[in-house]
């Protein structure tokens, strides 16, 4: 059987002579089992068993001794990307300079603060253990305008990331989406890259953008 795409945790092979794969029956040449072509073959169920534990019947061979061992259910990229999904991925917060308040056309910088993520899943009843690394950062400023950047930026006085707002007397609603990649391993294997991305959407942060105030540059009579 090719097990590829299945839901089931694991395959075994029984008799047909038995309804439940997980007890041994007393003969195995029941009538049920004497229906092969060839009569020094039996007949053999495939049984897989579903996550939650029941086992289901899935095909019928015949054999002409013991069945050769099933392989267990191969779990694909696909199959992680969408237990990621599902578990979700840290979502992360966008911290400005200034806090709170900045001034129209004026520098103000951007960063987050991400870390690679293990994750532990249990896959088709299998061990995979997932890594996510941050590859890249959606910059969402709140004035209708982004900007895409691989790096994370940094706190000042670096300027790795920076946005100037052009309008002021508003507050705007900034947040970054971070595009994960991701690798897993199967059963303590080798790594595999998935070739997809898993796409995470932070808090939002409001910055208030006020005018910057005219300096006195002396007395005047």
């Amino acid at each position: 059987a090719d097990s590829a795409s299945t839901p089931y945790v694991q395959f075994t092979w029984a008799s047909v002579c038995t309804i439940d794969p997980t007890v041994p029956p007393s003969n195995v040449d029941c009538t049920a089992a004497l229906t092969c072509a060839d009569p020094q073959q039996r007949a053999w169920q495939l049984w897989g068993q579903m996550p939650n534990g029941d086992w289901r019947t899935v095909t019928t061979q015949c054999f002409g001794g013991q069945p050769p061992e099933v392989q267990a259910p191969r779990v694909t990229p696909g199959d992680v990307l969408s237990a990621l999904r599902r578990v979700g991925l840290p979502e992360l917060q966008t911290h400005i300079q200034p806090r709170d308040k900045t001034l129209v056309n004026f520098d103000t910088i951007f960063y987050t603060d991400p870390q690679p993520v293990d994750v532990d899943l249990t896959i088709l009843g299998q061990a995979v253990d997932v890594v996510a690394t941050p590859a890249s950062y959606r910059w969402v400023f709140g004035d209708g305008s982004e900007m895409t950047t691989a790096t994370p930026g940094d706190p000042y006085p670096a300027k790795t990331v920076t946005h100037r707002y052009a309008d002021a007397q508003v507050t705007v609603s900034a947040h970054v989406e971070v595009i994960y990649s991701a690798r897993f391993r199967v059963n303590g294997g080798d790594w595999e890259e998935i070739p997809e991305t898993v796409t995470t959407v932070g808090p939002p942060t409001d910055l208030r953008i006020a005018e910057a105030d005219p300096l006195l540059s002396g007395q005047h009579p």
